[in-house]
């Protein structure tokens, strides 16, 4: 495990990283968590990362859940990364945030409002796209008809 020390107890924060591994609207705050958890070979630990890397919306956090559990000698499944949406109806949460919004608002309002209205969508895909996360929600926003 790249020369780091696996340890067989709980960490002394683990009720923190717990909450970290659980924000929904934080995927770098769960990849974190994973980071941390994943020096700590316990069974509360094994039964969070098999949660993240079987439902995590974003895949770099799955794919790291899978790699702190690999390492830990666990028999675990590569999560799939070919999903179709990660939110259903994300087509239409886009429309619903652009309707709410002055028929002349700016790409950038637009951003913004997404945001504060379903911070867990904007964080999923910001996660999930990386760089190519503004690119995909400008091309999003333009083809929502109102």
């Amino acid at each position: 495990m790249n020369n780091e020390e696996v340890i067989q107890e709980l960490p002394e924060n683990y009720e923190e990283l717990k909450r970290a591994a659980g924000r929904s609207a934080d995927w770098k705050a769960r990849l974190e968590a994973v980071e941390e958890l994943g020096r700590y070979n316990h069974k509360q630990i094994i039964d969070i990362l098999n949660r993240l890397m079987i439902s995590d919306p974003v895949y770099t956090v799955q794919e790291a859940a899978y790699n702190k559990l690999r390492a830990f000698g666990e028999d675990v499944k590569v999560p799939s990364k070919n999903k179709a949406e990660l939110f259903k109806g994300v087509s239409k949460i886009i429309l619903r945030v652009k309707k709410s919004l002055p028929k002349d608002h700016s790409y950038e309002e637009f951003k913004e409002k997404l945001k504060k209205m379903r911070v867990d969508v904007y964080d999923a895909y910001e996660g999930e796209k990386g760089e190519n996360f503004d690119q995909w929600l400008e091309q999003m926003w333009i083809s929502a008809t109102k």
